[in-house]
């Protein structure tokens, strides 16, 4: 029996199942290290914990209806511009990287500048830029400039990832459509792109989490999402301890959710 074998498929998933329940009981270590250490902290400074109030501001229930908090609407609208950042920046990643990899001059120059100065400047100085500026000349609602600013934020590192897993494919695939007279836009479609998305599709996912976490940045441009209406609550209740750890484990929540959606992804992509 050749001992340098690859694990059996079974043996492969119960280590993956013990490797997935090791990572998980680090997390929970740490979250209670953590929230112990938050606590200490406020007991130290004589807070008094008011976490009975806190539910009211994610959901009530009047006359049979649920009616959805400040910070559960924060949430919906925090997806929704995490799902149209998220389109927006695959589209332009992917343009992106096909126009790096063209072979024009000005093309390639184009996707080189746009993604060094949209990696090399803070997203910060970009959002109130888009917003104060472009935004303004062009007459954008608030809401889509945060949305297209985190689009194109995020697409220059997507552009990147998806240009690496391009190039990753073996160089005989393309010379072999090209030498049976494959259109460039066919190879892509047909060759390339399904043999480039297995590679690609770890780092997009972390781009996909990035991006509800980074959105959080358009409450600088008074966007009600999650983060805003915090931030709302908090002045007006002054229950800062119990709303923001509320609104980490909200966002909490959503990644771990996208990121399990990832990971699942990923599986189905190495089984085919």
């Amino acid at each position: 029996m050749n001992q340098t074998s690859r694990p059996r498929p079974a043996a492969r998933a119960i280590i993956w199942h013990r490797s997935a329940w090791f990572e998980s009981l680090q997390f929970v270590v740490l979250f209670g290290l953590l929230l112990a250490l938050t606590i200490h902290g406020a007991q130290s400074m004589d807070y008094q914990w008011k976490w009975e109030k806190v539910p009211r501001y994610l959901y009530r229930v009047i006359d049979g209806e649920l009616i959805w908090g400040p910070l559960m609407k924060g949430v919906f609208v925090t997806l929704d511009i995490a799902w149209k950042a998220g389109i927006l920046a695959m589209l332009i990643g992917l343009a992106t990287a096909l126009l790096r990899l063209s072979g024009s001059i000005v093309g390639t120059a184009l996707s080189w500048s746009y993604i060094e100065v949209i990696r090399n400047t803070p997203i910060l100085v970009q959002v109130l830029v888009f917003y104060f500026i472009i935004a303004a000349v062009l007459g954008i609602p608030r809401e889509w400039a945060g949305i297209l600013c985190l689009a194109f934020y995020e697409g220059a590192f997507t552009a990147e990832i998806i240009r690496g897993a391009i190039v990753a494919v073996r160089k005989g695939q393309r010379e072999a459509s090209q030498s049976l007279g494959f259109p460039t836009v066919d190879m892509y479609r047909d060759i390339i792109l399904p043999q480039a998305v297995p590679l690609m599709l770890p780092p997009l996912g972390g781009i996909v989490v990035n991006l509800v976490k980074h959105s959080a940045i358009v409450s600088v441009i008074a966007v009600f999402d999650l983060t805003t209406q915090a931030r709302t609550v908090v002045s007006d209740t002054f229950m800062a301890f119990e709303i923001w750890l509320t609104t980490a484990a909200l966002y909490l929540v959503m990644t771990i959710a996208l990121s399990l959606v990832v990971a699942w992804l990923e599986r189905r992509c190495k089984v085919h």
